[in-house]
């Protein structure tokens, strides 16, 4: 680091992260160690939408002068970058914050951008490049998963990285500095000591999060669970296992037993190898447990997710949270939730659509935590034990009934690609519709006939490329 009084840190963070507690506390740390502090936030949605800059520079208070202090971060001119997550150390790195001369924490966690999230494909860009440029780039880089951190301690992840900078000893101020300006922060002391204390010896290399959670294969709580659960392991070979039994549990969740029941018999009406009936058991679960707007009801209103979204943003006991969802289900949806007779007739009624579709066209918030909008969507979920009548379940059988005796009847290594391109079709709305029409134009090219497994894989990632299908058109049209 470049000789100097003046200090320069960049701390980037996204909404709700307590960003600007943690600058606070920095200014604050200043202050009582005998600087000049000035701390300064620059809002934006760089990646996401809440994504903000906090800068703070500092300088010792016996300078002569009363000195001008910058409200902005210079490229090539800060001395500690603070990043909360992955890709705000590699959007730091991009603005050109980060030097030979800087001092680099980040979280090694991702919080998936938008466009990650709605790629047809697996948009998620590279952890390793932004790890590696990190490591090149950088004079030091300090990096761990703060967000298990965060939740191994029961604290935001504000404290952790504060505890990161007091360990990287990028600071020339003490430890029981940091901790005294925690207490005056005057809020959730405890637990902001607890994270800090854990965030300390993480950037001192005491703390591995990898160490925080372990995953456990799921065990069966009922006899149906267990008899299934033995079922999978008697038929079908030891590699599909951990596909097939979560593909159960899933179909269990999503219906009952005796739809986890007939996603086993086509498995094992398949009969093919071991890499077969591993990328079956997952893409048939995903395909058989397709959303509809029953299951958009019910996982809205699961008490699992209150707790989550309790336990997410912090909340205390005796706290009241509001959860508001956005939700736009169009006329399609709704026709296919209505017995299999009925949904087809107002679907092909245009007397219908005129009536009906000005009613879908927008979508709405809605306020899952009050009993209103609680109870009308408990009310849809329930209709789950109609399912099997309405018109969706019946259009997504046909389907399902159709890609497996594809898959059937192809030779070994065209079946597994088929099987794969089950990865076209996802969520719902528009998003299920591109995916489909995308699924329906790879196996009408090859109904057409020659064209090997190569070329369906081809035509399957051309199809993931983007979402109005340029490079699935290129590709079939070559």
């Amino acid at each position: 680091m470049k000789q100097r009084k003046r200090i320069t840190i960049a701390v980037l963070g996204l909404g709700g992260q307590g960003g600007g507690v943690l600058a606070n506390w920095i200014v604050q740390l200043g202050e009582m160690c005998g600087y000049i502090a000035q701390g300064t936030s620059v809002p934006g949605v760089a990646q996401r939408t809440g994504a903000t800059v906090y800068y703070v520079e500092m300088i010792p208070a016996e300078e002569k002068q009363t000195p001008v202090l910058a409200l902005m971060p210079v490229p090539g001119d800060v001395d500690i970058v603070v990043a909360s997550e992955l890709m705000e150390a590699g959007r730091a790195i991009l603005r050109g914050f980060v030097t030979t001369d800087t001092l680099l924490i980040g979280s090694t966690h991702r919080v998936y951008a938008i466009s990650e999230k709605t790629a047809m494909g697996d948009g998620r860009a590279s952890s390793e490049r932004i790890l590696t440029a990190a490591k090149d780039r950088a004079r030091r880089f300090i990096g761990f998963d703060m967000e298990a951190a965060a939740q191994a301690n029961g604290c935001v992840i504000s404290s952790i990285m504060f505890g990161a900078l007091a360990g990287s000893g990028g600071l020339p101020f003490p430890r029981e500095a940091f901790e005294t300006a925690i207490r005056a922060g005057g809020k959730a002391i405890d637990a902001n000591l607890r994270g800090f204390a854990a965030g300390f010896d993480a950037a001192e290399g005491k703390f591995s999060s990898r160490d925080v959670f372990v995953e456990d294969r799921p065990e069966p709580t009922s006899e149906a669970g267990r008899a299934l659960a033995n079922r999978v392991e008697q038929r079908l070979p030891r590699e599909a296992h951990a596909f097939a039994l979560e593909g159960v549990r899933r179909l269990i969740d999503y219906q009952d037993r005796a739809y986890a029941e007939l996603y086993l018999d086509r498995l094992e009406a398949l009969a093919g190898p071991g890499a077969l009936l591993t990328e079956a058991a997952r893409h048939l679960a995903l395909w058989m447990s397709y959303e509809d707007t029953i299951r958009v009801a019910a996982l809205k209103i699961r008490r699992t997710r209150f707790a989550r979204v309790r336990e997410e943003v912090q909340a205390q006991d005796g706290q009241i949270v509001q959860l508001t969802e956005y939700l736009h289900p169009r006329l399609e949806e709704i026709c296919e939730t209505l017995p299999l007779s009925i949904g087809r007739r107002l679907l092909a009624s245009k007397r219908a659509k005129r009536i009906f579709e000005p009613l879908f066209a927008k979508g709405r918030h809605v306020e899952t935590t009050r009993l209103r909008w609680f109870l009308a969507l408990y009310a849809l979920a329930g209709w789950r034990r109609w399912r099997r009548g309405t018109l969706r379940y019946a259009l997504e059988q046909a389907r399902i009934e159709d890609w497996l005796a594809l898959v059937r009847s192809a030779e070994p290594a065209s079946a597994l690609e088929l099987v794969k391109c089950q990865r076209l079709i996802k969520g719902y709305g528009d998003t299920f519709e591109r995916g489909l029409r995308n699924f329906d134009l790879v196996i009408d090219r090859y109904r057409q006939g020659g064209i090997d497994a190569a070329t369906i894989a081809r035509l399957r990632e051309a199809a993931l490329a983007d979402e109005d299908g340029k490079a699935l058109a290129a590709a079939l049209a070559a």
